[in-house]
Order: structure tokens, then C-alpha cells, then sequence
């Protein structure tokens, strides 16, 4: 039994999917646990760019299971026609298992999500509007709905009429439209029937895999900082992209978890509001900005960028039990003149080197730098860590030193042949 969980280790758009998609090729299973279609996984092979909203990153290959675990909140419509448009490119032999524990995100969600965000003005979250907060606050709450009513036209009846009259409430307080119960049902019911072959119990699939031997992918989306509990909060998701996660949001036990890989790019960025103590402005930003490609998957934002931040890395494996990491777009940093590297906060005159909960804390640290000379070689086409010149690969060992951490696979472009693994992780 071989299991390995793929985590973003920074606020996410880290290269999971990239990863998630070189590794899927010798697994058995890939696993998306958490999180819904407001975060996207790019995928590039063949010449061929493929960005994913909430389908796991190993429905290319026809040999793999691919779970959308209980963990995840689905929009049956944005699923259905993600899948509908993989296979207008040709992906259409593929295996998908979709839990019957999952909730679903309907209309009113959207609804709500950007309503929310607009009433808070300039403490904005900086949320995709995608609905995936309220879909989880109405799990919480006990009034969601969940993929095992969908795909039961009565059940389903029964649960929009129990639940669409609170949330017509809110939507009338915020000043916005109301629904009504036969649009959403003659709707969705559709969507229900058509996902119904896909739906099962993902939990008893995966101890099933597991019995078996088989390999195990489990990816999440965003990143260990935007956790719910552990992240910048209140800018954060609405679930947790931590690798202690993935038991709770797969329905397996946590002593099936061997192994978490980190992702991070040889540098920082973040999407929407919050902390970022090592951002960037001017030329350097825009630099990096523009070679790596920074704009959002699904809503096309420009992301922050900024040098990378040890003191954010330590963090983020401390909390997610990473095991290793995964440098990715180290190819962007080529051409700058020196790279420079967050070790350590000065907080108040004094130097820390852990990551404040408090906001207030956050705005007042001042990021404490190493500064490695660049390297001007295109790195695009190396195999082998010893391809890399030498200040590149000092710049690894660096990253390696200040995380304690083990770097096993780096990234020089966007292909799948652009990935060197410095190490197995499947057994």
C-alpha cells in the first residue's frame, strides 16, 4: 500500500495540478478531497493546456479511479459541463466516482457569495463568488444538500423546500432576487439524473483501494495557508487544503497516510486580500508576474507575487505533516541578478520566526532577507539537478536548509518532461 498526499504549501496556485498530473501516472487512484470549483488546476502535456475546476487531475488516463470525495462542495452544472468540455477535446473514456456525501452548490449560494462580499466593502475577502463558502455555512448549519438528494428527485424536492425559504430570507434582507423551488428543482433534477451513474460510496471505494495495495493520489486545492482553521484568517477558504485533512474529507482512516508532498513555487504569490508579508511592487513583480504566467486559472485575476518565504514554509509544514517538497516554476527566476529569500520576521524590534495569528502582527513584520546571487542560464531544458547551474542549485539547497525540508522535485516549464524528480514516492 502506497498513498502520497499533494498539498499546496503557500495560498495556493503553486503547480499542484502539474504535479498531481505527473505523479497520477503511476497511481492507481487520484483523490480531490476538499474545496469546489472556485480553484483550478492548469495541466499541460502534448502541447495541450487544460485547466480543471473540480475534476481530479488523473481523468486523462483511463486507468485511473478518480474520487470527488465527500470533503468537496460540487456545482452539478460548472461539473457537468467541465466534463461535457474534456470531452469535446477528446478525454472520454475515463473512470469517476462522485461521493453521495458531497453537498452540492446551488444558485442561491452564488447569490450569496457575492452579496456577502460586496456588503463588506473594503474588508472584502476576495472570494471567487463561486459560492463555495455559503454551500459550506449551510453545512455547517445543518441545511445543505448533499449529492445522495440530488440524484433522489423527491429527496431532493423535500430538501429545497426545507432549506430554499431560509435562504430566501437572507436573499431578501441583502436586497437581492428570490428564488423559486420549481426553477431550482426542474433544473437540477436534470443534473441529478445525469451525475447519478457517477455517484457511490467514496469512502468504501478508497478502503477497498487501499486493501488491494493499490496507489493513492490524494490532491487538494488552494493552499495550507488559506486553511480555515490554521490559515490568514478570516482571509481564507472555506475548508481545510491541509494534508491532516485529507482523512476526514476522504472518509479513510488517518493511519492510511504515508506521505505528504508540499508544493511551492520557487517564489510566492497569493490571489485576493490578506497578509503577504514578502510581496513585491514594481519592475521585479512585474517581471515575475509575467514570465510565471501569474493570473488566475478560473477568474483570470493578476496574482501578488513576491520572494519566497521560509518563515510561511515552516508553517505550512508544520501543520500539514509535509514530508517533502516540490519546487515549481524555478525557470521564472532565471535572468534576475540576485533572488533573494525570506528567513526569518522582525516583529516589534525583535527577530521571530514563526507566523503570527494576529492581522495587526501581520501588518507590522518586516520580512528578513538572504540574497543569493541569480543565475542567467536558460534552464528550461535540464534533466538532472546537475544540469542546473551552480547558483540555482544553491538556491535549492538553500530553500532545503531554511525549511528542513527535502526538495525531491523541481519544475523548468510547464510540460510533463519539464518535471525532475529527484525521488520515488510510490511504492
Amino acid at each position: 500500500m502506497s498513498t502520497l498526499v499533494v498539498v499546496g504549501s503557500q495560498w495556493g496556485d503553486e503547480g499542484k495540478g502539474k504535479v498531481t498530473d505527473y505523479l497520477a501516472q503511476e497511481a492507481d487512484v487520484v483523490v480531490r478531497s476538499q474545496g469546489g470549483n472556485n480553484a483550478g488546476h492548469t495541466i499541460t502535456f502534448d502541447g495541450e493546456k487544460f485547466a480543471l475546476r473540480s475534476i481530479p487531475s488523473g481523468i486523462f488516463n483511463p486507468n485511473i479511479k478518480n474520487v470527488m470525495a465527500n470533503g468537496m462542495v460540487i456545482n452539478p452544472k460548472q461539473m457537468l459541463e467541465e466534463l461535457a468540455g474534456l470531452e469535446a477535446r477528446g478525454i472520454k473514456n475515463y473512470q469517476l466516482f462522485v461521493s453521495n456525501r458531497a453537498h452540492i452548490v446551488l444558485p442561491y449560494h452564488e447569490a450569496l457569495d457575492g452579496a456577502y462580499e460586496q456588503f463588506k466593502g473594503d474588508k472584502k475577502i476576495g472570494t471567487t463568488k463561486r459560492g463555495i463558502g455559503p454551500a459550506y455555512a449551510d453545512k455547517a448549519n445543518r441545511i445543505g444538500i448533499r449529492i445522495a438528494d440530488l440524484v433522489e428527485p423527491e429527496q431532493f424536492k423535500a430538501a429545497l423546500q426545507a432549506t430554499l425559504p431560509i435562504k430566501n430570507m437572507e436573499l431578501k434582507m441583502l436586497g437581492l432576487p428570490e428564488f423559486k423551488l420549481d426553477d431550482i428543482y426542474n433544473e437540477y433534477v436534470e443534473y441529478g439524473k445525469k451525475i447519478k451513474p457517477f455517484v457511490a460510496d467514496t469512502s468504501l471505494l478508497l478502503e477497498e483501494e487501499v486493501e488491494k495495495g493499490s496507489k493513492i493520489l490524494f490532491e487538494g486545492a488552494q493552499g495550507v495557508m488559506l486553511c480555515l482553521d490554521h490559515g490568514t484568517y478570516p482571509y481564507v477558504t472555506s475548508s481545510s487544503p491541509t494534508g491532516a485533512s485529507v482523512p476526514l474529507n476522504a472518509g479513510i482512516a488517518p493511519r492510511y497516510i504515508n506521505n505528504v508532498l508540499g508544493i511551492c513555487k520557487a517564489y510566492t504569490t497569493r490571489v485576493g486580500e490578506g497578509p503577504f508579508p514578502t510581496e513585491l511592487d514594481g519592475e521585479i513583480a512585474h517581471t515575475i508576474r509575467e514570465r510565471g504566467h501569474e493570473y488566475g486559472t478560473v477568474t483570470k485575476r493578476p496574482r501578488r507575487v513576491g520572494w519566497l518565504d521560509a518563515v510561511a514554509l515552516n508553517y505550512a509544514r508544520r501543520i500539514s505533516g509535509i514530508n517533502y517538497l516540490a519546487l515549481m516554476l524555478f525557470d521564472v527566476l532565471s535572468g534576475l541578478d540576485t533572488v533573494k529569500i525570506c528567513y526569518a520576521y522582525k516583529l516589534d524590534g525583535k527577530i521571530i520566526n514563526t507566523y503570527p495569528a494576529s492581522l495587526a502582527e501581520l501588518g507590522r513584520v518586516e520580512p528578513q532577507f538572504i540574497e543569493l546571487p541569480g543565475w542567467k542560464e536558460d534552464i528550461t531544458h535540464v534533466s538532472s539537478f546537475e544540469e542546473l547551474p551552480v547558483n540555482a542549485q544553491n538556491y535549492i539547497r538553500k530553500v532545503e536548509e531554511l525549511t528542513k525540508s527535502e526538495v525531491v522535485l523541481f519544475s523548468v516549464g510547464p510540460d510533463r518532461k519539464q518535471t525532475i524528480r529527484l525521488k520515488e514516492f510510490f511504492k
